[in-house]
């Protein structure tokens, strides 16, 4: 289970529809409580830095990039609790080139977009053995 703010969902919506027709993509920022539930805090835009030519089905965070996150979470005593994307006008679920890329325990949260207009929000999980992802449930707060 992952818990994030109404208004982060709609940042990210957002990002994703001004983004499109390419994939938007960021960081989740949060704690990870005794019980195994993740609490984002802060979400963390990163310009998609694949070339132009790939940006419509992929994105690219660079590992600078993933430092400054890696750095801001620990300033603030928090973790990266996973990444999020979008799909333009295709589901919001994980394709086969995000199964091959994708690291156990992470959250993975896709939103699907639309002819430019943010749809579906989901949020993934892959198991250790790499098989597959599970469906992780998103709770809303406010």
């Amino acid at each position: 289970m992952i818990q994030l703010q109404t208004t982060h969902i709609d940042a990210i919506k957002q990002q994703a529809e001004s983004e499109y027709p390419f994939e938007c993509c960021g960081l989740l920022i949060g704690i990870v409580s005794s019980d195994n539930r993740k609490s984002v805090h802060h979400i963390l835009p990163i310009s998609n830095a694949r070339d132009t030519e790939n940006k419509h089905n992929r994105f690219l965070i660079t590992p600078q990039d993933l430092l400054k996150g890696e750095l801001f979470a620990r300033k603030h005593t928090m973790d990266i609790l996973g990444f999020y994307h979008s799909h333009p006008d295709h589901p919001a679920v994980p394709s086969p080139y995000d199964l091959d890329h994708a690291w156990p325990v992470y959250s993975y949260i896709i939103v699907a977009v639309e002819k430019s207009i943010a749809q579906e929000i989901t949020s993934w999980t892959l198991e250790h053995d790499r098989s597959k992802f599970n469906t992780e449930t998103i709770e809303k707060g406010e």
